[in-house]
């Protein structure tokens, strides 16, 4: 009689900040779907990154889907349902992919990951990215209030 087989968790289930904490000390990168627990987690790229897992067979590449609305962290992306990706790597936002774009997607985590190799593997640099999102809302905010102060 076959053995059962052990069934690998494609995707970390985050839901809390403690949580969030900890996935972002792991080693590699991590793609973090993040979604607002109303309408749940992208469903139609599970099939790419499970591809790409195969593919890729590296113990440097993670995927977690995280619920906005339990995580202090990700409170800026409460109140839209467009699907976001993040990408982390040493703990820093190195890559936002938003909107389900299944090419897209495939060469940011495929450019990404070689990007990480190389940092772990000789010592290089990340390149840390400001979510645009955040850059416009504040940016915003900042000239309301310039103009408040003029007036």
């Amino acid at each position: 009689m076959a053995a059962k087989k052990k069934e690998v968790v494609l995707q970390i289930n985050i839901n809390s900040q403690e949580l969030w904490e900890e996935m972002l000390c792991l080693k590699g990168l991590i793609v973090v779907d993040v979604f607002q627990a109303w309408c749940g987690p992208c469903k139609t790229v599970v099939d790419l990154f499970r591809k790409l897992r195969n593919e890729v067979g590296s113990d440097l590449l993670h995927f977690a889907v995280a619920e906005v609305d339990s995580i202090d962290a990700l409170e800026k992306y409460r109140g839209t349902c467009e699907p976001v990706f993040l990408f982390f790597a040493g703990g820093e936002l190195v890559a936002v992919v938003r909107g389900v774009n299944a090419q897209l997607l495939q060469k940011t985590i495929l450019e990404q990951l070689a990007v990480e190799r190389k940092v772990l593997e000789h010592g290089g640099e990340r390149m840390v990215v400001q979510d645009g999102a955040f850059s416009r809302e504040e940016g915003h905010r900042a000239a309301l209030q310039a103009e408040q102060g003029e007036g």
